[in-house]
């Protein structure tokens, strides 16, 4: 389902949760561009990968910060 998924969205991988979270770039069709800041920038199969939807970036003193 990427029709849910917009640039500039925060996501995780749920099947790579050391990745962090991660800003959408584009989505184009099922080809989702995000840059997660443990992995750098990966391009995502929407109809493959389910990514999880964040409200926002995860704020200070929690575990991905610290």
């Amino acid at each position: 389902m990427t029709g849910a998924f917009v640039p500039g969205a925060f996501v995780r991988h749920p099947g790579q949760p050391d990745w962090g979270y991660g800003q959408i770039q584009s989505v184009i069709g099922d080809r989702i561009t995000v840059n997660f800041e443990h992995a750098g920038k990966r391009l995502i199969n929407g109809a493959i990968i389910d990514l999880d939807i964040m409200d926002g970036p995860p704020g200070p003193g929690s575990p991905e910060q610290d």
